[in-house]
């Protein structure tokens, strides 16, 4: 095989869905760009006449033999023998490479606007990886040893997870074998009960699992889009664990998976929620102040709670915890940026508003197509070409166990991202009060991953400069979601940290300690110091008010 199945996997596992692909991957904007480029072309002739050139002396090097071309050592495409030795594969495979290679010479040699040159590279990119030799059958060669070796079962299994996910992954290859995952039963598996239920959410309360406990709880808030579990997957990695065997009491939000119906519900709905949630772990607990955390887009809900409690003189919230969340993104943070136009915001909040809803299984075809190559293309070959199952990956089965999003909530996600609402500087209005964060003045922890490109760290950092409180900022080794799931005892886990928070994030980096440990233990002790004295646990979950109603992880977790 020419890729091992985990591999795939973990690759995979750094692009899960997340709320920087809301705006959407449209094909005009890809022919506009490509139009763009043609006029660069007609504009400035030398410089792709010197690459056209440049490409055929290289053909030529190619056929005679002379070429010198090969892959990067650490692509993984190309690890068979069979690219160097054989002259055909070989040919093949220098002929495409001498075809990137010139396309990138003639984005850097034109004089494009950096905007247009950004968006030259992305198209190119898109297009040199789809004609990558291996994407076919005859072009790979693992997978011609395997059509051989198996008598050409391996193709029969191809054509039949090719039909499979025609049927039911609307034509995208399928990213994980599900089968061995039961929500409920070997993740999601944490017990507790739902405390609380609207027509939006649950309130799920863990069952401790220490004697004594930390007077005041904490209440997760997971993001909107897919499900809350992502804290609680298997044992061994389950965020919710670590944190009930280290004396916290713990609450999480299940949100309700949305339909057509729920088109109306906006981030104001979704704070108000919240709000009276925390009404009920208050009263449950006895406490009158509770921490809270958020994570991606619900960390942006999380802040607009703030912000609101704050506005009202609320002081229910004792500290809290943001993770991997950009709240004053821009444009040039990711690649998606690139194609983010006032044009295609719009667009795409006339898409959803029409459906009233923006379905979870469109998300994630959208954001695949930004990411092909670890997101479509090794699954093509791998289900397809090689005939294998894709692996089973707790964290992809729970990424593919996606969830929609209201009309309003998109819309007012594309708001937040259009106005930057969160900006000092701005005045937008939210629940009747001007958001305002230099009123939030709570301590709070703060976590970004060095390898996202989904919630960029460099733009996570811009946060510290938006709160009132003390803020602690550290920076995991990880991506997006492996960034959080990050337990004790993982010998490649380390973080950064530095005190200071000078203007540009690079700096901060540069002054960083680095800890050869999960950031794990050391949220742990910062939020032991703010979650008050220790007290016996609770014999029983709820309280009078709010009996246990259902066994965690709920009912909204299967909607």
């Amino acid at each position: 095989m020419a890729i091992k199945k985990e591999k795939v996997a973990k690759q995979a596992a750094e692009n899960t869905t997340a709320v920087n692909s809301l705006v959407g991957f449209r094909r005009s904007e890809v022919v506009k760009s490509l139009g763009i480029m043609a006029g660069y072309i007609a504009r400035q002739p030398k410089p792709f006449a010197k690459h056209v050139g440049a490409y055929g002396k290289e053909l030529f090097d190619i056929v005679k033999g002379d070429s010198e071309l090969s892959p990067h050592p650490k692509d993984r495409r190309f690890q068979d023998e069979t690219w160097s030795k054989n002259p055909i594969y070989k040919r093949g495979l220098q002929s495409w490479l001498a075809m990137r290679r010139e396309l990138d010479g003639w984005i850097n040699d034109s004089q494009m606007h950096p905007a247009d040159k950004a968006r030259a590279k992305f198209v190119t990119d898109l297009i040199g990886d789809t004609l990558a030799p291996t994407n076919s059958l005859i072009g790979n060669p693992a997978a011609m040893k395997k059509l051989y070796e198996t008598g050409g079962m391996s193709l029969v299994n191809g054509l039949k997870n090719a039909y499979e996910d025609l049927r039911k992954n609307g034509g995208m290859p399928s990213q994980v074998d599900g089968r061995p995952f039961k929500v409920g039963e070997n993740v999601a598996n944490t017990p507790g009960a739902v405390v609380y239920k609207t027509e939006m959410l649950e309130l799920i309360q863990y069952k401790p699992q220490t004697d004594d406990v930390h007077k005041t709880p904490l209440m997760i808030i997971p993001p909107q889009i897919n499900k809350y579990y992502a804290v609680d997957l298997e044992p061994n990695k389950s965020m919710i664990r670590f944190l009930l065997k280290a004396g916290f009491q713990v609450f999480a939000v299940s949100w309700r998976n949305p339909s057509r119906q729920h088109s109306h519900w906006g981030l104001e709905e979704y704070v108000e929620e919240l709000i009276v949630a925390t009404d009920a772990v208050r009263k449950i607990t006895r406490t009158k102040r509770i921490n809270v955390s958020g994570a991606c887009s619900g960390g942006t809900t999380m802040a607009l709670m703030l912000s609101e409690l704050a506005a009202r003189g609320d002081d229910r919230i004792n500290a809290f915890t943001l993770m991997v969340s950009v709240l004053d993104g821009k444009k040039s943070d990711s690649e998606i940026g690139l194609f983010v136009t006032d044009t295609a915001i719009e667009a795409a909040r006339r898409h959803s508003k029409k459906k009233g809803i923006l379905a979870g299984d469109e998300l994630a075809r959208s954001f695949a197509w930004m990411r092909p190559n670890d997101l479509i293309w090794n699954y093509v070959v791998n289900n397809y070409l090689l005939g294998e199952n894709p692996p089973p990956f707790d964290v992809l089965f729970w990424n593919n166990d996606s969830t929609n999003l209201p009309a309003q909530l998109h819309s007012d996600y594309l708001d937040i991202f259009q106005k930057r609402s969160f900006r000092p500087d701005k005045t937008e209005v939210f629940m009747d009060h001007i958001i305002d964060l230099s009123a939030v003045t709570q301590d709070n922890f703060m976590v970004a991953g060095i390898t996202d490109h989904i919630t960029p760290w460099k733009a996570c950092y811009r946060n510290v400069r938006l709160f009132g409180g003390d803020s602690t900022f550290v920076l995991s080794n990880s991506g997006h979601i492996q960034s959080l799931l990050n337990p004790p005892g993982n010998p490649k886990a380390q973080y950064f940290v530095n005190e200071d928070f000078p203007p540009r994030a690079d700096r901060w980096l540069e002054g960083a300690d680095s800890y050869g440990e999960s950031w794990w233990l050391r949220w742990k002790d910062w939020l032991g110091e703010r979650s008050g004295e220790m007290k016996a646990a609770p014999k029983s979950l709820g309280n009078k008010a709010h009996p246990p109603i259902s066994k965690a992880p709920g009912e909204y977790v299967f909607t």
